[in-house]
């Protein structure tokens, strides 16, 4: 059950503003964009500057973001160990990455530095020397178990999102970063539309007031089929806990489900935009056309969070065929519309009009095209950190991105009005234990005897996800 409100923290002290956050943080502008080569002071021994990095989930996000680091305008960084649970995709991704000519100089990973299994993120770390890089790109379930050792090594890091999918690890992950910040290691969150340059000025212009109060905002993430959200049963014999693994996107213990990993950067940029994390959220979905598959998920999203000066936002989500697709972020103003975000992530074609329909004629400001690559801007700033020692360190507000994320999720999976307090607060972890798997052991997820996983129940199961 949730616990009542009484015995919550305040939440002002667990949701910091974009202000709070930067004055907690270190000036992250001080670093941003980078374009020339980075100056290079002292990380290791002045006969080694090199930043080894290592690569620990080797899945398209964490190739991806290795690609990234790689590209870096600064030579001295090797991708020097690579772990996940897949041998195959260990092999094959050190493979790809050392086959790309515009990085492949800086790819170094020999079989004895392809590490297979749930320790294999140890192995990778052991590596490394204090001060240099890990990526954690696997599920985010096992995030905080690889950032605990990473902080224990004295690594800095580079995080996927979400980082949290549920109150326990978000509570979990707050305490564990007390310790980065003591060793002043340098964290980076694949929240990248925060590097983003259009995005950026944006943000300044609204706070500027250049489209008045803010009184509304919009966000949608609305396809086709994506990822592995709608997957069929596991295979007669199949690893039960390897194939959820691999469908990660199917179960809300492994990634919160495509609420979590599909629509926090629209949640995220809309609250960037409002300088506040929203303390509400009601909701509703539903599930269609579901033939053989057994996932957790909701095939459709509609949320409603709600600001502490009572400002919305209404989030829309959908992952089925033949529908229209939107995917776009957009914040109204007492003066006009500002445009954050287009059709995806990137390029973002910012913009501001008069009024609120998109009307050429009323258009006051767009950021000049073409834009750089946040995928990129959020490496060069968090390699340019380390190089220069800045203070720089974005796991607060990654979980509570992740949180108010994960509160629409659960506002809609329980039909409830969840509070960004009880969502903190709420007891139902999804996966104790993960930090003892083994490829022996059961999935924290057994599948049931009619071949079915639990799913959401909304007005049935109202104190927690799933039963």
């Amino acid at each position: 059950m949730n616990r009542p409100e009484t015995d919550l923290p305040n939440v002002e002290s667990a949701a910091p503003s974009r202000r709070q956050f930067l004055k907690t943080s270190g000036t992250i502008a001080a670093v941003t964009g980078m374009t020339g080569a980075l100056a290079v002071p002292k990380v290791h021994a002045a006969e080694d500057n090199t930043i080894r990095v290592a690569l620990v989930g080797c899945g398209g996000r964490g190739t991806g973001a290795a690609v990234n680091a790689l590209s870096v305008p600064d030579e001295a960084i090797r991708l020097v160990a690579m772990a996940d649970v897949f041998e195959k995709q260990v092999d094959n991704k050190a493979e790809t990455l050392a086959g790309l000519a515009q990085i492949n100089d800086k790819v170094d990973v020999p079989k004895d530095r392809r590490f297979v299994g749930f320790d294999a993120y140890k192995q990778a770390m052991d590596c490394l020397r204090p001060g240099d890089v890990v990526i954690l790109a696997t599920p985010p379930a096992f995030r905080w178990v690889h950032y605990g050792y990473a902080i224990e090594k004295g690594l800095n890091v580079f995080m996927e999102k979400p980082i949290t999918v549920d109150g326990p690890t978000s509570t979990r992950f707050l305490e564990l970063n007390q310790a980065a910040l003591a060793k002043n290691l340098k964290v980076g969150v694949g929240l990248m539309c925060r590097h983003c340059k259009g995005r950026q000025e944006l943000f300044d212009r609204i706070q500027n007031g250049e489209i008045g109060d803010v009184n509304l905002l919009r966000a949608y993430r609305m396809a086709g089929p994506t990822g592995s959200a709608a997957c069929g049963p596991p295979s007669p014999g199949e690893n039960e806990l390897l194939y959820q693994i691999s469908n990660f996107h199917a179960f809300l213990w492994l990634s919160g489900g495509a609420v979590s990993d599909f629509l926090i950067h629209n949640i995220d940029e809309a609250c960037w935009m409002k300088d506040a994390w929203p303390v509400e959220a009601i909701a509703s979905g539903g599930r269609h056309y579901r033939g053989s598959n057994v996932d957790q998920n909701f095939d459709t999203y509609s949320m409603e969070y709600t600001f502490e000066d009572g400002t919305k936002l209404y989030v829309d989500g959908r992952t089925m065929p033949g529908c229209k697709t939107e995917f776009a972020t957009f914040a109204h103003g007492s003066k006009g519309l500002a445009v954050v975000s287009t059709a995806s992530h990137t390029p973002a074609k910012s913009r501001i009009y008069q009024g609120h329909n998109q009307d050429k004629e009323k258009l006051m400001w767009a950021f000049p095209q073409p834009e750089p690559n946040p995928y990129q801007l959020e490496w060069n700033d968090l390699i340019a950190a380390i190089r220069q020692d800045q203070a720089y360190n974005e796991v607060e507000r990654g979980v509570m991105a992740s949180a108010v994320t994960s509160m629409g999720r659960m506002a809609a999976h329980t039909g409830q009005r969840i509070t960004l307090k009880q969502m903190l607060n709420h007891p139902h972890e999804f996966a104790p234990g993960i930090d003892k798997l083994t490829f022996d052991s059961p999935s924290p997820l057994p599948i049931n005897a009619d071949g079915k996983y639990p799913v959401p129940m909304p007005g049935l199961v109202k104190d927690r996800e799933y039963a």
